[in-house]
């Protein structure tokens, strides 16, 4: 493969200050060069373009690949499998053409998608994919419209986005069950949620000892734990137990924000599902709605308090529902920017952040530096000023 050059007005490597008249080599499918264009090596033969912008690949850190386009979990699981997939490959498409090149897919279809992409007989971003959400009986991850027994058959059968486990024994053999499928991550309920019936999105789920459990069990495998939480005591018990991720965080504070620091943890906000679900009062289950108009508020505060504390925060999204929304993924990187970001900060959540949220498993991604995978997107305009490209 010859090399392929990039010469940009601006080259914005995710991590670092940008750089005028910047020029990007690639060379093996690895980033070669990145510079000032007077400074760039001779790329004899090289493939060349002149862009406005260039900066490392967006990364979804909060996607769910699973067919999910009305936002209601009962219609979901009387739906046909196949039916699932196939809409599936249609939001893959759609998020790899909007800038996403790296997905972490933390409850979905994920790792069966995974093999088609490699395969190459679907398009879609790199995934890296949690399989199914852990959730005890009763919890975010439950159908509570549904018999429990018919419940456990939807997780026992394997694609179902959720995995009942009450215990340490089953909390243990669900994480085993994920890594035997292939899981790059795992995920979890650790508060109750807004697109579950009966469980209350402050309340904890998961004891502490399950929690720690999971957290160990997936760490001797080199996986990291990513925490669905809204209320306090679970992400506070997140924290305690070593997750690495925390997911929403809606009622996040300035003492669970310097937990997050100490711990080294990484906020995934999720602004634009709140936002979104707020337009959704037609379409979404009134209890649902009911709760997000209840959290939302206090979401957009815990965003500000997180930024403002200098949390890590990595840029993802949440989309379901309405499958119009793949593809506009990076209007989280706006939302960002309004809760207090600067545009520089919000692309390098969006950018260079993203593998943090993998552990071990990350690859040499989300930035333009030598050595790392060669991950490009271009605009042809400035995106630290012209804010309305995002999304």
């Amino acid at each position: 493969m010859s090399p392929i050059r990039i010469d940009a007005e601006l080259v914005i490597p995710g991590s670092g200050d940008p750089i005028e008249k910047g020029t990007v080599v690639i060379e093996g499918g690895a980033v070669g060069f990145v510079g000032a264009a007077d400074e760039a090596p001779p790329s004899p033969g090289a493939t060349r373009f002149q862009v406005a912008a260039a900066m490392p690949g967006l990364w979804e850190c909060h996607a769910h690949f699973a067919g999910i386009w009305v936002p209601d979990m009962e219609a979901l699981a009387r739906e046909s499998i196949v039916v699932l997939a196939a809409r599936a490959t249609t939001e893959l498409k759609a998020t790899l053409n909007g800038g996403v090149t790296s997905a972490r897919e933390v409850g979905g279809l994920g790792i069966p998608l995974r093999r088609a992409i490699e395969e190459g007989a679907i398009e879609g971003p790199a995934i890296y994919a949690a399989g199914a959400v852990l959730s005890p009986t009763g919890g975010h991850g439950d159908v509570h419209g549904f018999p429990v027994d018919f419940v456990e058959q939807l997780s026992a059968r394997g694609d179902w986005l959720g995995a009942l486990c009450d215990g340490v024994p089953e909390c243990l053999k669900a994480v085993r069950r994920q890594l035997r499928s292939g899981a790059s991550v795992i995920k979890i309920c650790a508060s109750g949620g807004v697109m579950s019936e009966l469980d209350h999105p402050i309340h904890q789920q998961f004891s502490d000892e399950e929690l720690a459990a999971i957290v160990q069990e997936a760490a001797r495998a080199e996986r990291v734990v990513a925490a669905h939480c809204h209320g306090k005591p679970g992400i506070m018990a997140a924290l305690r137990a070593g997750a690495k991720t925390i997911e929403h965080g809606s009622y996040l504070d300035q003492e669970a924000a310097e937990l997050m620091i100490e711990t080294d943890a990484v906020l995934v906000p999720t602004r634009m599902i709140i936002d979104e679900g707020l337009a959704m009062k037609d379409t979404i289950p009134a209890y649902a709605y009911r709760k997000l108009v209840a959290l939302a508020d206090q979401h957009a505060e815990a965003l500000q308090i997180a930024i403002a504390a200098g949390v890590t925060i990595a840029m993802g999204t949440d989309i379901f529902g309405n499958p119009a929304l793949f593809g506009q993924n990076s209007r989280e990187v706006r939302h960002l920017i309004d809760a207090g970001m600067t545009p520089l900060q919000a692309v390098e959540a969006a950018t260079a952040n993203g593998p943090s949220t993998l552990g071990p498993q990350a690859p040499r991604s989300g930035r333009l530096q030598s050595g790392y995978d060669a991950d490009v997107i271009a605009f042809d305009t400035n995106p630290l000023t012209e804010l309305d490209v995002w999304g």
